[in-house]
């Protein structure tokens, strides 16, 4: 049982505790003495503040003993601890956690786990080795590496094809290039991720004068997505490029504001069998500027 009492001896060891921390933080950034807390029977902790700009609100802890019946104070250890108004590093987050959309750049690559519940094999091998299995050992490899590299070197660098005759050959022969493919959780998960970006409860679409699935810039998509999404294409709207619900709508709806065709003119009538005279002068005007020039 911890002793509420610290020890009087022990208590008392103030400078003992204080060499033994500026020994261990150098002479000078040891500051006041701040407690002492009984650790137990003859056992305490003397407490001083960290100077260190770096440990703002750190404390020196300097733990000292006896033995019974013994009036020598022997010093048990030091450390430095945080303070209750210590300066900490947030708590560590894997990378996996830490990545958010947008984050990467060009040559960044991003290990997918084998067990990705977004993905799911698109051929199988039954338990055979790569290159028959869905997964192949390159990728295998990468996902136990959190920082992997990118592969140097030519296109001729790289994994030589799958060997003919092998499962995942054949797969290639027939269309199924690809080892994974979404699963139904990934497909729910992207479903539901447009749906929050361009989906019918964004305020664009609440004021929208039309939904995207009448209008004449969508683009459809293939497989299943495509009963719910579409592809805008209306270079002037603000979901330009981006998978859309058909339910989104914005005010570049191609049938919200036709604007009217403007009036053409009616073609001028010539007519070639008459000659209108246009004389060059008026009347009186060739006369009223000979007297101006003093012709006679």
């Amino acid at each position: 049982m911890r002793s509420r009492t610290p020890d009087r001896l022990c208590a008392e060891a103030v400078d003992l505790a204080r060499a033994a921390a500026e020994e261990a933080a150098h002479p000078g950034r040891v500051g006041d003495h701040v407690e002492v807390v009984a650790d137990g029977d003859r056992v305490v902790t003397h407490y001083f503040l960290c100077e260190d700009p770096g440990y703002r609100g750190w404390r020196w802890a300097v733990t000292v003993a006896r033995a019974s019946r013994a009036k020598a104070v022997t010093l048990d250890e030091t450390v430095l601890l945080p303070g209750p108004d210590a300066l900490l590093a947030p708590e560590w987050v894997p990378w996996s956690e830490r990545l958010r959309p947008g984050d990467m750049g060009p040559g960044d690559l991003l290990p997918t786990e084998a067990d990705d519940l977004r993905l799911e094999p698109g051929y199988t091998g039954a338990d055979e080795p790569p290159p028959n299995s869905a997964v192949s050992q390159e990728m295998a490899d990468l996902v136990e590496a959190e920082d992997a590299d990118v592969t140097a070197g030519p296109p001729a660098a790289q994994p030589a094809a799958p060997a003919r005759g092998s499962i995942a050959q054949v797969a290639q022969e027939l269309g199924m290039r690809r080892a994974r493919v979404l699963s139904r959780y990934g497909l729910h998960t992207a479903a539901d991720r447009w749906d929050e970006s361009h989906g019918p409860k964004t305020a664009m679409a609440q004021a929208a004068p039309a939904s995207c699935v009448t209008c004449g810039f969508l683009v459809p998509i293939g497989g299943s997505l495509g009963q719910a999404f579409g592809i805008c294409a209306n270079e002037f709207g603000p979901a330009d490029g981006h998978v859309v619900s058909l339910a989104y709508g914005c005010g570049g709806h191609s049938e919200a504001a036709v604007m009217p065709k403007p009036p053409r003119p009616a073609p001028p009538v010539i007519d070639e069998t008459l000659v209108d005279e246009l004389p060059l002068r008026g009347e009186g005007e060739g006369a009223a500027e000979d007297e101006d020039l003093g012709h006679s």
